[in-house]
């Protein structure tokens, strides 16, 4: 890995935990889990080469439109991720980070406590930091920021003609996040499916068939490949 560029931010779709499991003749809760599975050393692996920033798009305000015992069994198995996590929150070195609506009272309140907490205790974490996307829509994301932005308008602490893309991407919950280098879509889909839409403007897309549970540290490192043959202008010319 030391003669490739490490992207600072990666940002990840992690699609295919339900078709794996049809195809397996497993529950697709089963698929969720095996996808916690993959997740947990993806993580581990990113932090290892240099990746600064990892987010995942875990939950989307969609996803509640899902049947019920899934649903139940996601909100389950979120719980006991943070869980583990909480236990071993002296040894690794990464940030937790929630981006979604966590105000949502459609979150259980138990889930929400252990969210808070985990993001509190490893706040000062020096290592990379993991950003896990919950309850979280692109668009929603920046209506809530244009709300956010009118009433400061309203209230008088921001100037309408201030207003810029800086100003704006404060509100936003990415807020002081660097912009994703480098987007990974698992499963054979090639959509963001309103996964960070203000901030993959100017992302390199890498699409992959595999499957989220099949997706190895290996896999992560072929996108890595990938980025590295791409030439990043951002709207200038060669």
């Amino acid at each position: 890995m030391s003669d490739r560029t490490i992207p600072e931010h990666i940002a990840i779709i992690m699609d295919g935990n339900g078709r794996w499991a049809k195809e397996k003749g497993l529950p697709r809760n089963e698929g969720h889990r095996r996808g916690t599975k993959a997740l947990e050393k993806i993580i581990s692996h990113a932090d290892k080469i240099g990746v600064k920033h990892l987010t995942v798009y875990a939950f989307s305000t969609e996803n509640w439109r899902r049947p019920q015992d899934e649903v139940d069994g996601l909100m389950k198995l979120f719980g006991q991720y943070i869980d583990k996590e909480l236990k071993k929150v002296d040894k690794d070195s990464h940030r937790f980070h929630i981006i979604g609506d966590l105000e949502s009272d459609v979150i259980p309140e138990e889930l929400k406590a252990k969210i808070y907490l985990l993001q509190e205790k490893t706040k000062d974490k020096p290592g990379m930091c993991f950003h896990m996307a919950f309850n979280y829509g692109g668009r929603d994301e920046i209506l809530r920021g244009c709300k956010k932005l009118i009433q400061d308008v309203q209230n008088g602490i921001v100037v309408l003609d201030e207003i810029d893309e800086t100003l704006f991407s404060g509100y936003l919950d990415t807020k002081n996040i660097p912009d994703p280098d480098l987007m990974i879509r698992t499963s054979g889909e090639e959509r963001t499916s309103n996964f960070l839409p203000w901030q993959l403007t100017y992302s390199e897309f890498y699409f992959t068939p595999c499957m989220w549970p099949d997706f190895t540290t290996k896999e992560f490192d072929k996108a890595i490949d990938a980025y590295n043959h791409r030439q990043r202008r951002f709207g200038k010319s060669e």
